[in-house]
């Protein structure tokens, strides 16, 4: 298992997995069509381009299997936003996910963060429990759109 910051080159597979990734998690819990709306406007290979900057990807075997999003904030919530955080499926379980937010908070302090945050879903109990275990605190709310839904996402913040 190798962490590395992202490159351009890692678009078209960032694109995939992110798609794949919040299908697998989210699908079951939402409209079809929501689905569709948002993974249309989030995963694509150009928006992977733009939103590339500060991504950390996990690589095993020469495939991703687990990405990070960071980007610098002015949120009210903290300096640094974790915008993405997935591991997929087949690899949950293996220590992926604590070696990336090993690399995140690193990432993040490199920053020059003092507060990290995220938003999750409120009806995402495995990822509050992972965010929790990782000393993130729950600090409130948010709207979160997927499509035409907008659903409540709990903002979890962790001092650096």
């Amino acid at each position: 298992m190798i962490v590395r910051r992202a490159t351009a080159s890692d678009a078209a597979a960032l694109a995939e997995l992110g798609a794949r990734t919040f299908i697998d998690t989210f699908a079951a819990q939402n409209r079809p069509e929501d689905i569709e709306a948002y993974v249309a406007k989030s995963y694509g290979v150009a928006q992977q381009l733009r939103e590339i900057g500060d991504t950390l990807v996990v690589e095993e075997n020469g495939a991703l299997v687990a990405f990070a999003q960071l980007h610098r904030s002015a949120s009210p919530f903290g300096d640094i936003e974790l915008g993405r955080f997935y591991v997929d499926r087949t690899h949950h379980g293996r220590g992926i996910a604590q070696a990336l937010m090993d690399a995140v908070l690193a990432a993040a302090r490199t920053l020059g963060g003092r507060k990290l945050w995220l938003g999750v879903w409120e009806h995402n109990p495995r990822a509050i429990s992972f965010y929790a275990k990782c000393g993130f605190a729950d600090e409130g709310s948010q709207p979160f759109t997927v499509g035409s839904d907008v659903q409540t996402d709990r903002i979890m913040t962790l001092t650096l």
